[in-house]
């Protein structure tokens, strides 16, 4: 069931991206509002990256983001299913998704996501991102990530013990605090495209523009 409800989910993201305009000719690449040592970038942090590609794609994408962060939500379901196809399944780019968590909410959701099994790590953050209004508005939010969490393999006590897991709370925390002091990130979602800085929910259109401007150096 959780299976399928990805599916409809990434395909009705995947519609929606089709309907986007691509970029114009000779449209500017979008600038980058700065870079990063890229080697500081990937040194490790306190949680393994979770990385969705090929993991010698020559083009690495980190995207930090919030789950209660509207635009990240779009990124999510307008842009990503687009970049997936082109460039993550072909190989020629890498995404690796950092948590950002901005109010506890997030905070609750980036553990429970490092508590469901590695393959499910990306279905069960882009569930969360589609349905994104209603455990917002649900007046009983732990009812509503309980059930979401039970689709994704977790038992009723796994949830409780991942949520009450100190040490793991304190490594989420330590990704945001890095991302705060090392990176300069300030808002979400924030790309680091090959170190380049990038913010906001970019198009597929801008992503797609940045990634092929970072293939064509990598040749």
């Amino acid at each position: 069931m959780f299976n399928r409800r990805d599916t409809l989910l990434m395909s009705a993201a995947a519609a929606i991206s089709m309907v986007v305009p691509a970029m114009a000719a000779g449209e500017a690449i979008p600038e980058p509002v700065g870079t990063v040592d890229v080697a500081k970038l990937m040194q490790p942090g306190t949680l393994d990256d979770m990385i969705l590609g090929n993991a010698d794609a020559p083009v690495t994408i980190v995207e930090y983001a919030s789950m209660a962060c509207s635009h990240c939500a779009d990124f999510t379901a307008q842009t990503l299913p687009a970049i997936k196809q082109k460039y993550i399944s072909t190989g020629k780019a890498k995404l690796i998704f950092r948590e950002m968590p901005l109010e506890p909410r997030s905070t609750g959701i980036f553990m429970l996501a490092r508590c469901v099994t590695k393959e499910r790590y990306y279905p069960f953050i882009e569930t969360l991102f589609g349905h994104q209004r209603q455990w917002i508005e649900t007046k009983d939010i732990l009812g509503y990530l309980q059930q979401t969490s039970k689709l994704a393999g977790l038992s009723e006590q796994e949830f409780k013990s991942c949520l009450a897991d100190q040490a793991l709370l304190n490594k989420v925390n330590a990704v945001r605090e890095r991302a705060l002091k090392e990176f300069g990130v300030t808002g979400t979602p924030t790309f680091f495209v090959n170190g380049k800085k990038y913010v906001g929910a970019l198009s597929v259109a801008q992503m797609s523009a940045i990634i092929d401007s970072e293939l064509k150096t990598a040749r």
